[in-house]
């Protein structure tokens, strides 16, 4: 049953995962889900939680809860990366300053 549908990083489904651990609900499909986590997740949770709240604190109105899953997913390293990651929305020259500026502190 889902109880709530809403964007999670890949450090967020991470500690999604390994709580199910401890409740004894590790079977094959969970094995390859953390290899998968393991694999592409850039940074941590406390440093992710971070992230997230750091480009919430923006408050950039174009940028939605999606994108900053986005952003922390892949932790864009210029303008060329950030401008592919949202390539639904554009933010101006000093939106986009702004987002890489708190995303290389958090890197």
């Amino acid at each position: 049953m889902i109880k709530e549908m809403k964007p999670l990083s890949l450090a967020e489904a991470q500690k999604i995962v390994g709580a199910l651990k401890d409740e004894g609900e590790v079977d094959e499909r969970n094995k390859e889900i953390k290899g998968f986590l393991k694999k592409f997740l850039k940074i941590d949770i406390k440093e992710a939680e971070a992230l997230k709240k750091d480009l919430e604190e923006l408050k950039l109105m174009k940028l939605k809860e999606a994108h900053i899953v986005k952003i922390i997913d892949v932790m864009p390293e210029d303008s060329s990366d950030l401008s592919k990651i949202l390539s639904d929305i554009s933010l101006d020259e000093d939106e986009v300053t702004k987002v890489l500026e708190v995303v290389k502190k958090h890197k």
